[in-house]
């Protein structure tokens, strides 16, 4: 196993303005870890989920395919 001293960087979409419903993810990792990081934008010291990167990419499916639209 190769192990990086890499941080997260952490990117927040510019849709997120949607009165603090928001996450943040750190895509600058699947490459070296092979992971998403994900965590909660309003408690960035808070836990930090990672996600694979084929998880976290089916995810995103989900979203653009609405699948995940509440009411």
């Amino acid at each position: 196993m190769t192990t990086t001293t890499e941080s997260p960087r952490w990117f927040k979409s510019s849709y997120s303005d949607n009165g603090g419903q928001c996450i943040e993810v750190a895509a600058n990792l699947v490459a070296s870890r092979g992971v998403v990081p994900v965590r909660d934008s309003k408690n960035p010291g808070g836990p930090v989920m990672n996600a694979s990167a084929a998880s976290f990419a089916s995810f995103i499916e989900g979203v653009k395919a609405g699948e995940f639209a509440g009411g």
